[in-house]
């Protein structure tokens, strides 16, 4: 949705903690009427519910249909996951084994 891109570059500029919060979430139409908001967790719901208002009235009036509902879906799928260099290195260890004996004889240091 292209509004909803709109909507998030000018909430970076405004509120770059709103921004970070919710720029995981995806809109998908599901009908005329119907918008589905998939959010990665409760928190990331509860942070869209500040915005939600915001954007739906902006965003109703863009496609001139008032009668435009929103229902949250959550889908863990978009979290992002924090990848620590100990676990990049145990992931390139799984396809390389060498790697894993390197590691046991000299030590390494990933803090």
């Amino acid at each position: 949705m292209h509004e909803w891109k709109l909507f998030l570059d000018n909430l970076q500029d405004d509120d770059p903690v709103k921004f970070s919060a919710i720029k995981v979430c995806k809109l998908q139409k599901k009908d005329e009427n119907k918008i589905l908001i998939k959010v990665p967790s409760e928190a990331a719901k509860s942070e869209f519910e500040t915005v939600r208002k915001d954007f739906l009235s902006v965003f109703q009036r863009k496609v001139n249909n008032f009668h435009i509902k929103s229902k949250y879906v959550e889908d863990e799928t978009l979290q992002k996951e924090i990848i620590t260099k100990r676990k990049l290195f145990d992931k390139f260890a799984e396809k390389n084994p060498i790697l894993k004996e390197l590691d046991d004889l000299m030590k390494f240091d990933f803090s």
